[in-house]
């Protein structure tokens, strides 16, 4: 896992009265596996396998006696030694957006004098964390090692939060499952001044009132196809280095291939690949990256011997039925020839809820930790930097509570297609008939409900969740639920009524609370990106392989913004996300993709998890004997055993909300099972985050 960190104190030396710092009386303190990247009075450390490329630092000259001005970008970002220059000099005045505005995937923190800006993403797939200390602010990019500096205890109203609403920023807050850490929005910086913190956006934020202003549908898609079209770039063209000094070659092994010793030895090809799945996302990214002038493709000698075609991976499970189309797709895509194909056969040692014994700890619980094993074989068969499709549905897509947000600009005619689609999706039986006229009202109700009073219902629902939990078992009825400024998680059915009832209280407080309301459309669609960006960067790390950079651009803040630049009235049409990536593939010149190419392949996945569970059952079982989340107060372990049973058996439960409740168990058993923190020296910590051992007991916990 890499991250950053450092801090910013009250005065110019830690010696801060009743506190104990770094410097202090001689000792020190640094993060464990770090590098300096500018040290004191306001450290900044790099901690991690980072590549030589990807930490940049820029400083101007200044006038005697004039503050000290230097920034760093850690990363993935195209821009030039000037633009950083000129970025920074923007700085001095305060102008922050610009410097969230070249293509690529990073991070940067701005130094002028003792001012510190600590600047996040617009998706939140690279955010920051904050927390008081020794008399000033320690911030970092991860929650743990700040966890660890102020010893800290788990948050259980948080994490009762993350499995009740997890899409609901309200209920979260601005919180972490740890006490005391904080985490700043998406679109937003922190600014730390002698001791006082700020935090502020950079992003323009449309309001209740009035619409952002709308460009035409082709320019919009144009501009989507430009911001794809530098994201790969900017990787493309990144220095590439081959990986550091790995362990000696095991040698021929019986059955064991080239790609299978690589990941005995943790190597990745060195060189560019992409994920091939046949689906519209991931297939883009690998005919840009392949279409685009230069080499993109492995290092020449190394690898497949591929030469300097792309490596581009599809996962092929054996365990699953219905998913040859996907694979026929593929092999028609691959037979480009700057494509190097490569099936990585996946058979049970694969299915989600694959070794929940092993695997790293991350920084907070996410539902993909459950198919982390799934994810690290297919990426162990890829290149050193690999292209994922991730974060396209959420960017691209319209939330059903768009259809709102058109109501409320009075554009009812946009609305005759995807109730129409919805309504087909239902299939012929006499409810389908109502579904047009039950959608429509249900989105002319939101477009006239208020922030307060939305919220205000959902907190009156939320406390019979676990007893009243909606029918989401077709897209009308998935798209109805979505009709609301808050609703219930998946995993929202097992918890506890207490837990429930703290969530409400939650939701009752964000809703007389003074914000900047956005359209309620636009406000459920950036926070189911925030939830998606949040639980993909949990998979980075649970997945992660030695070595290996997985890049996700449709996660880029340029990607982010030309995407909000889409009409709703053409984000809400169905089959739109497909629609604008074959628009960008085409405005680069490729137009021969193969029937039934952006065909969803949802039902093929639901299988697999459900294949996954059942054959995990033992396992899982036993997972929740004696639950942590059940000493926490949050969920009853005999309810959860039997809802784990029904679902394999083939109940239609929500699957959703089992990996959450089970990856959240697994998460809490890593955290208080593991041993050393994040610091050392003669000032770090003396214990770790829950260094006790044990959730705290749940009556010692206020909402």
């Amino acid at each position: 896992m890499r991250w950053l960190v450092g801090w910013s104190s009250i005065a110019a030396s830690f010696g801060t009265a009743g506190a104990v710092g770094p410097s202090d009386e001689g000792r020190t303190m640094h993060p464990v596996g770090s590098q300096l990247l500018w040290g004191d009075p306001d450290p900044l450390w790099a901690v991690g396998d980072w590549r030589p490329d990807e930490i940049r630092i820029t400083a101007v000259e200044t006038a005697e006696g004039a503050p000290t001005a230097r920034m760093a970008v850690l990363g993935c970002c195209s821009a030039t030694d000037e633009q950083l220059r000129s970025g920074l000099l923007a700085a001095r005045g305060g102008a922050l957006r610009h410097l969230t505005s070249w293509p690529g995937s990073y991070t940067t923190v701005v130094q002028i004098g003792r001012r510190i800006t600590v600047i996040g993403d617009l998706a939140g797939a690279r955010p920051v964390f904050y927390t008081p200390w020794a008399g000033g602010t320690a911030y970092a990019t991860a929650a743990l090692p700040l966890a660890d500096l102020i010893e800290a205890q788990l948050d259980i109203g948080h994490l009762a939060a993350l499995l009740a609403c997890p899409e609901t920023p309200e209920a979260l807050r601005d919180g972490t499952p740890y006490a005391g850490v904080k985490r700043i929005p998406p679109g937003h910086a922190l600014i730390l001044r002698e001791g006082s913190r700020e935090i502020t956006g950079y992003e323009a934020v449309a309001s209740l009132a009035v619409a952002a202003p709308q460009i035409d549908p082709v320019s919009a898609v144009e501009g989507v196809r430009d911001a794809l079209v530098e994201a790969v770039r900017a990787r493309l063209l990144a220095p590439r280095h081959a990986p550091e000094t790995l362990p000696p070659d095991p040698g021929p092994v019986p059955g064991m291939g080239p790609a299978e010793r690589r990941a005995a030895r943790g190597a990745p090809v060195p060189g560019i690949g992409s994920d091939l799945s046949g689906g519209s996302a991931s297939a883009t990214l690998a005919l840009l990256a392949a279409g685009l002038p230069g080499l993109p493709g492995t290092l020449l000698g190394h690898g497949t011997g591929a030469g300097e075609r792309l490596l581009a991976v599809t996962l092929n499970d054996l365990t699953a039925r219905g998913h040859e189309d996907e694979l026929e797709r593929a092999r028609v895509i691959a037979a480009n020839p700057r494509l190097h194909h490569v099936v990585v056969a996946a058979g049970e040692e694969a299915l989600p809820y694959a070794d929940l014994g092993g695997g790293p700890l991350t920084d907070e619980p996410a539902p993909s930790l459950v198919v982390a094993e799934r994810h690290r074989r297919r990426l162990a068969s890829g290149s050193a930097d690999h292209f994922v499709g991730g974060g396209a549905r959420q960017v691209l897509d319209a939330h059903p509570a768009r259809l709102a947000d058109l109501l409320m600009d009075r554009r009812r005619r946009h609305l005759l297609r995807p109730v129409a689609a919805l309504a087909r999706a239902e299939g012929a039986s006499a409810h389908s008939l109502f579904v047009p006229l039950t959608v429509y009202r249900a989105a002319r109700r939101l477009s006239r409900t208020s922030y307060r009073t939305g919220l205000e219902a959902a907190a009156g629902r939320l406390p019979d969740a676990n007893r009243n939990a909606p029918d989401l078992d077709t897209p009308a009825d998935a798209s109805l639920a979505a009709l609301a400024w808050s609703r219930p998680g998946p995993a929202a059915r097992w918890l506890t009524g207490e837990a429930l009832a703290e969530v409400s209280v939650r939701l009752q407080e964000a809703a007389v609370r003074p914000v900047s309301v956005q359209r309620p459309g636009e406000a459920r669609a950036r926070a189911a990106l925030a939830r998606y960006a949040a639980d993909h960067r949990i998979l980075e790390q649970a997945a992660e392989n030695r070595s290996q950079r997985l890049h996700a651009p449709f996660l880029d803040n340029q990607v982010v913004r030309a995407a909000r630049a889409l009409p709703e009235s053409l984000r809400v049409q169905p089959g739109a996300r497909a629609a604008i990536l074959r628009r960008v593939l085409a405005g680069a010149g490729i137009h021969d993709l193969p029937p039934g190419w952006g065909t969803p392949s949802l039902a093929t996945s639901n299988a697999t998890a459900r294949t996954g569970l059942r054959a995990a059952l033992p396992e899982l079982i036993a997972l929740f004997d004696a639950p942590l989340l059940a000493d926490a107060g949050l969920v009853e372990a005999r309810v959860v055993r039997k809802a784990l049973r029904a679902a394999s058996e083939g109940e239609p439960l929500p699957l959703d909300g089992l990996a959450h409740l089970a990856s959240t168990e697994l998460w809490l058993r890593r955290l208080v099972s593991r041993r050393g923190t994040c610091w050392t020296g003669t000032a770090a910590p003396r214990q770790r985050a829950v260094a006790g051992g044990v959730v705290p007991a749940r009556r010692t916990l206020q909402p």
